[in-house]
């Protein structure tokens, strides 16, 4: 008989536990877009040698992804900085993956103004009608935009985890293997690393800084502590993680993959990331 253990539950995807047996037991994954391509990704990253999870099978019906995978169990420690250096670096040295979006200089100018445009279109559908200090923040960062984002495709440059977070590695008996990379993408590795302090506590370019030296040290591209967009690497990528992922959660509400019942939650979290886009980018302190 199989029995099934609740991990977690989202508003777009769940996780649980399926027990098959007495001493057997795989993960099940589902989501709903934009979550369906996880499936293509782990498999595709087990072809080029990345320690990913491993898939066993998965399907898409009725535009939902269904994803069985391995149970690799309780990780014996809590991931460190030095475990997302040196996976960052094997992740990022992989090929760009072809089904996946691309965030080069042009799709990160972009940002703003399609978040912007985003921001319209739910105010149409009567939502997000007190964002004023969304669309001030997205306003001031658009003109400046293409300037800031110069150097978004220097190395490393290429496929990222998108959730870089510290549950997203798993160290276990076995070695340590990457998860959940539901929300993967091309683009500029800095922006992976920075995701790994999240965006609920202030930045902290410093953190940052050290990350990036340690990700250099495990074999990253020299090249990652260099400046953009006239900025230090960790400002910049500070900044632009935070402009991504309000832009994610704008353009995925207007597309209707969330509800209304979020709004009032998803505008603090875009409020509170867009004022520290806004001064970790244009900021004198930026510059300095």
């Amino acid at each position: 008989m199989t029995t099934s253990e609740v991990i977690r539950i989202w508003e777009l995807s769940g996780v649980e536990r399926l027990h098959l047996t007495t001493d057997t037991s795989v993960i099940f994954k589902f989501a709903v877009k934009p979550f369906t391509t996880e499936a293509e990704t782990l498999i595709k990253l087990a072809g080029h040698g990345i320690p990913v999870v491993a898939v066993q099978a998965w399907a898409i019906r009725d535009h939902t992804l269904g994803l069985l995978t391995e149970d690799l169990g309780v990780p014996v420690r809590t991931a460190t900085e030095e475990d997302a250096a040196s996976m960052a670096a094997l992740l990022h040295a992989t090929p760009i993956l072809g089904h996946l979006d691309t965030f080069d200089e042009e799709a990160l100018t972009s940002l703003p103004e399609r978040g912007l445009a985003a921001l319209a279109a739910l105010q149409r559908q009567g939502r997000f009608l007190n964002a004023w200090d969304i669309n001030r923040a997205l306003q001031r960062l658009a003109p400046c935009a293409k300037v800031l984002a110069a150097g978004a495709e220097r190395p490393p440059f290429g496929l990222c985890h998108g959730e870089l977070h510290p549950t997203s590695i798993h160290v276990g008996t076995n070695g340590t293997r990457l998860l959940d990379l539901a929300k993967a993408f091309n683009g500029p590795g800095l922006l992976d690393l920075a995701t790994w302090f999240g965006t609920r506590a202030p930045a902290q370019p410093q953190h940052l800084n050290r990350l990036i030296h340690a990700y250099i040290h495990a074999g990253g591209h020299p090249g990652a502590a260099s400046r953009r967009g006239g900025l230090p690497a960790d400002r910049w990528a500070l900044g632009w993680h935070r402009i991504w992922a309000a832009h994610w959660f704008l353009t995925h509400a207007a597309a209707g993959h969330h509800s209304r019942g979020t709004d009032d939650a998803h505008h603090t979290i875009i409020r509170r990331q867009l004022i520290a886009a806004v001064t970790l980018l244009t900021s004198s302190q930026s510059t300095g």
